[in-house]
């Protein structure tokens, strides 16, 4: 890939999967029940090769993925990324055992995987978790606390885990740990979101882990969570433009259909021009997007700064694209069933996880003094 543009490869395999997400994953999405984890679209998803994908492409692919599934299926989006999300701490630092037992099942689909991270008190503060891992007299550690906001909480299968094994505050001493769905003392609750998938609290009562259960070295957990939402992060703006693309494309067809006011609505400057500016915003998020896992895939030094300012720039775009593309529809966007409906639902929340908008700027700017300094 250039700065500019895919390879021709590239550009076949994205067009692709949209007609797969459109004759193969639209279908069970539509059949899914909205809020509980569609197993049965999760489960095509690693027939076809998606799921396992997530363990063997670089950023960039991911990327690419995720934009394409996206503008066809955001629930089929959703699920594979949120696979990616809960089980990539495994399959980066895992151990050998950890990755035989967990990779191929979430890789099939057979097994739904968690990022346990944000806590009631610790949501874009994320250095503020308090769970508790306690030493438990043996070698291991009973983890105690509440997790929140948790997708696909209470139904996954496996969940990364984040707790406080050392004291005192911010990052330092904080562990990464698999926990199985089945351990003692590990429950959780559903939370009624505007969202297809589920989200949900955990609640940890003395849950034992043990030694065989880390990810990572003890008190490096904050490194596995930050490695995980670097790679991810420019994805989520994927995922956002691919929805911002999407609603572009229905704003085009709509305007170009539709008479009014004597003629076509595509004719009048004042919807061609905002038309105009939707697409110019969508192609830039694109292109900062691509930049920064291109970025991430050279192993440049400044993915954090890259990371962020693709995943604030896409998802405040994408809600900009979609708002513009609901007023020109007018009413018939906001029945329930529309495409544009669904998406407006879908546009807030990127801007919300793996990090606020608010919190990508402080990131932004934490980078940009910190290059300052290095000078």
């Amino acid at each position: 890939m250039t700065a500019f543009s895919l390879e021709p490869a590239q550009t076949a395999w994205c067009a692709e999967l949209r007609d797969l997400a459109a004759r193969r994953l639209r279908p069970l999405a539509d059949r899914g029940e909205p809020g509980h984890v569609n197993r049965a679209l999760v489960a095509e998803l690693g027939r076809l090769g998606l799921l396992s994908r997530l363990f063997t492409s670089g950023a960039l692919d991911l990327c690419l993925m995720r934009e394409s599934l996206a503008r066809a299926c955001t629930e089929a989006e959703t699920a594979l990324a949120l696979q990616g999300l809960g089980a990539h701490p495994v399959h980066a630092h895992g151990t050998e055992t950890q990755r035989a037992r967990w990779i191929p099942r979430v890789s099939d689909g057979s097994a739904v995987a968690a990022f346990a991270l944000s806590e009631p008190g610790a949501g874009s503060d994320a250095a503020a978790l308090a769970l508790a891992a306690d030493p438990d007299g043996t070698g291991g550690w009973r983890l105690t606390g509440d997790k929140c906001w948790i997708s696909n909480a209470p139904e996954a299968d496996l969940y990364t885990v984040f707790a406080r094994t050392g004291p005192g505050a911010g990052a330092r001493g904080v562990t990464a740990f698999l926990v199985p769905a089945d351990r003692p003392g590990l429950t959780g609750t559903p939370l009624d979101m505007l969202s297809p998938h589920p989200i949900g609290a955990l609640r940890f009562d003395a849950v034992p882990v043990t030694a065989d259960d880390l990810l990572g070295e003890p008190g490096h957990g904050f490194r596995v969570a930050m490695d995980t939402l670097n790679l991810f992060r420019p994805s989520v703006g994927a995922f956002a433009v691919g929805m911002a693309q999407a609603a572009l494309d229905a704003a085009l067809g709509h305007t170009a259909d539709r008479e009014a006011f004597g003629g076509r609505l595509a004719d009048l400057q004042a919807v061609s021009h905002q038309v105009a500016e939707m697409a110019v915003r969508t192609e830039a998020a694109r292109l900062m997007v691509y930049a920064a896992a291109a970025a991430h895939d050279a192993g440049d030094p400044d993915v954090p700064r890259r990371a962020a300012m693709a995943k604030l720039l896409a998802t405040e775009t994408a809600q900009y694209v979609v708002d513009r593309s609901v007023q020109l529809h007018g009413a018939r966007a906001l029945r329930r069933g529309h495409l544009l409906e669904h998406l407006y639902r879908e546009v807030r929340a990127p801007r919300v996880y793996e990090g606020a908008s608010e919190v990508q700027r402080g990131i932004i700017a934490k980078e940009l003094y910190k290059s300052l300094e290095d000078r």
